[in-house]
């Protein structure tokens, strides 16, 4: 049986335009550690790095589909230039108002400029939907994406830290800066899978994306979703550290990422004859479930188990996702769309980490997975909603 991976590959250019969002989707995972691990050894405050960390994530979460919004509507070579060179001048701000010992009020400033980042794994999405709407190949390339993400969000981070830590304090925000220069211009540079701009809109594709039913209830289910992998990463390190081993937390939140990344091939490798929202309820409710584990976790290997058992839910779903908003907004908004649904699992990310860590702060570390328990309950709710909120298949599909 031919590798659906390796078929997937087959028109040219598809290679290209992966490596180029691979290198371009580093910064977003980079930039949030990035900025704590900087004004943490520039400031020596937490507080303030929290809050300038916390200021570019909301700041991306809300103006990232904006971007691609008018990415929709102009094409990817007219905006991705301009949102990331906003960005970069953002990123090299910071580094140099924090090295240089300028005024807090500056830092916030370039947090909120470095939030014009545009949503590079929403611009790869869309180039593979341009070239594989209404056949089975796109739901291997959805998954292909969703791994990708995973690695960018494990290598990412390491990398920015071990920077930042090892030659200088602003060198991780620095780095950050500098692969999203070079992979936006290396995705832009791709002309020939750059899906058509709908440079004039029908009037039914005027309206943001976000008043779609169906995009709001999937980008709910989203931050769910990411309150799920937020919980996971601040209480692991947490547990560990209680159990007197520290480093072994990188284990365990390997085992989260791996199970993720090897569902997430193996979903895509087959074809699933059930219905997109069919698969949704189910995944939904598996994700749910694998939340239980974590609560009864005593040890770090009972809890590396449980968090990769959760980790094997996380890809499907938001694969399902995915496909599900594709099918859902109108073809000239789907980088918006999709855009919303990475967007959402940010923010869940960011909320999850913050009140695990509240959490964990006023009680033991292993409670805090009551977070993701109810996290995974919100997930369940969201996905059991009637699905009159998601529009049928498209023609063909």
């Amino acid at each position: 049986m031919p590798n659906p991976y390796v078929a997937l590959f087959n028109p040219a250019g598809t290679r290209a335009f992966t490596a180029a969002g691979l290198l371009a989707r580093l910064p977003l995972p980079m930039t949030g550690i990035g900025i704590i691990t900087l004004l943490a050894q520039t400031r020596g405050s937490y507080a303030l790095a929290g809050a300038v960390s916390a200021t570019f994530v909301l700041t991306y979460a809300l103006l990232s589909p904006q971007v691609s919004r008018l990415v929709d509507r102009l094409g990817q070579r007219r905006v991705l230039p301009v949102a990331t060179l906003l960005s970069v001048l953002g990123l090299a701000l910071m580094a140099a108002c924090a090295w240089q010992g300028g005024a807090s009020w500056t830092l916030f400033a370039a947090a909120l400029l470095s939030g014009c980042m545009p949503s590079m794994s929403a611009m790869v999405r869309a180039r593979w939907t341009h070239l594989y709407r209404g056949q089975p190949q796109l739901q291997t390339a959805y998954s292909l994406e969703t791994v990708l993400d995973e690695v960018s969000f494990i290598a990412g981070p390491p990398l920015a830290v071990g920077l930042s830590v090892a030659l200088w304090p602003p060198a991780g925000l620095l780095a950050a800066a500098t692969l999203l220069a070079l992979g936006s211009a290396a995705l832009v540079w791709q002309t020939a899978s750059e899906p058509p701009p709908a440079l004039i809109a029908p009037a039914a594709t005027r309206c943001p994306a976000w008043r779609l039913a169906s995009v709001r209830q999937l980008t709910l289910l989203m931050v769910a979703m990411g309150i799920i992998v937020g919980t996971v990463d601040i209480v692991s390190v947490a547990f560990a550290n209680e159990q007197g081993q520290p480093a072994a937390a990188s284990l365990v939140l390997s085992a989260y990422a791996a199970g993720s990344c090897i569902s997430g091939l193996l979903f895509g490798a087959r074809r699933w004859h059930l219905p997109l929202p069919r698969q949704l309820s189910l995944g939904a409710l598996a994700t749910a479930l694998a939340t239980l584990p974590l609560l009864l976790a005593g040890n770090l290997v009972q809890l590396a188990g449980a968090v990769l058992l959760a980790g094997v839910f996380f890809a499907p779903t938001m694969i399902v996702a995915m496909a599900l908003v594709e099918r859902s907004v109108p073809e000239q908004q789907l980088t918006e769309g999709l855009t919303w649904l990475l967007a959402g699992l940010n923010v869940g990310v960011a909320l999850g980490a913050a009140s695990a860590g509240q959490w964990v702060d006023a009680s033991t570390s292993r409670s805090g997975f009551c977070i993701a328990l109810a996290a995974g309950l919100l997930v369940l709710l969201v996905a059991a909603w009637p699905c009159r909120t998601v529009p049928a298949a498209k023609p063909g599909q």
